[in-house]
Formats: C-alpha cells, structure tokens, sequence
C-alpha cells in the first residue's frame, strides 16, 4: 500500500488527508473492467472547531501512487469548490424555477459568465460583489466593456 499524507489549515479547518492507493484483489465485480487501483481517502480534523472524520473511496483506470492521485482529487475539489459550489449556493442554482426550454441551460452560462467576470475583475467575494452591485446597472454594464 503507497500513501501520501498532508495536513492544512484554512477557512477556519485543520484538515489531515490521508491518501492510500490499493492494488484491486480478486474479488473485484468483472464490470469494473480495466480498474488498475482503489483508492482511500481519510479526511480528519477540525471545522468550526468541531472534530470530523470522513473515508471515501475511488476507482481508477490509471496505475498512478498515492502521492499523484492526492493531486488530482485535490484539483477535482479545487473546480468543485471554485465554480459548482459558487453556482449552486451563491447563485442559487439549484433553486433555479427555470425548466423549460433552453432557459436553465442559457442562465447556467449567464452565471458563469458572471462569475468569470468578477473573478477577472478580481473581486475576492462574489457574494460581496453581487450585493454591492444589485442595484448599480451602470457599473455592472461597464464590466461588459
């Protein structure tokens, strides 16, 4: 078993990761066709000050070490946490009564883009920058020049 081990603090966590790389035994259903490795990742530590401790598992195709699939599931989050969770709990889009036509899929693009430009404009809060901005047309327009 190869595992790789980092520690980190922010946002007001202290998180430990542990990530562990497994060769598949025997045992593995013949559906899972090609799986190279399995992989546990335990995370444990403080949020809110509160302890946790979680273990997910991952299948992979590819036949890499602990030390490169804690990068790439690490990247994974970082898209995670950058664009779906801004979408889905700043702009709400989850909520979204939008369901016909392309409606859902073109506000889907709009907020990207909204995000994209504030991000651009280097506004570390969309949240921040959304409130200060909701009633100011013309500056939100100027963004667009």
């Amino acid at each position: 078993m190869n595992t790789d081990i980092h520690t980190d603090s922010s946002h007001g966590r202290q998180v430990q990761r542990r990530v562990s790389v497994l060769t598949p035994t025997e045992g593995i259903d013949p559906v899972w066709v090609g799986v190279q490795r399995i992989i546990k990742v335990e995370r444990t530590g403080l949020r809110e000050r509160k302890p946790f401790e979680e273990k997910v598992f991952y299948i992979s195709s590819l036949a890499e070490n602990a030390a490169e699939f804690s990068r790439r599931i690490r990247a994974h989050w970082h898209v995670e946490n950058r664009l779906h969770w801004v979408k889905d709990v700043v702009l709400k889009e989850d909520e979204s009564p939008l369901c016909g036509g392309y409606a859902l899929i073109n506000f889907g693009i709009l907020r990207t883009i909204a995000m994209n430009i504030f991000r651009k404009e280097g506004f570390p809060s969309i949240t921040n920058r959304i409130r200060s901005l909701a009633h100011d047309v013309d500056r939100l327009f100027s963004f667009l020049q």
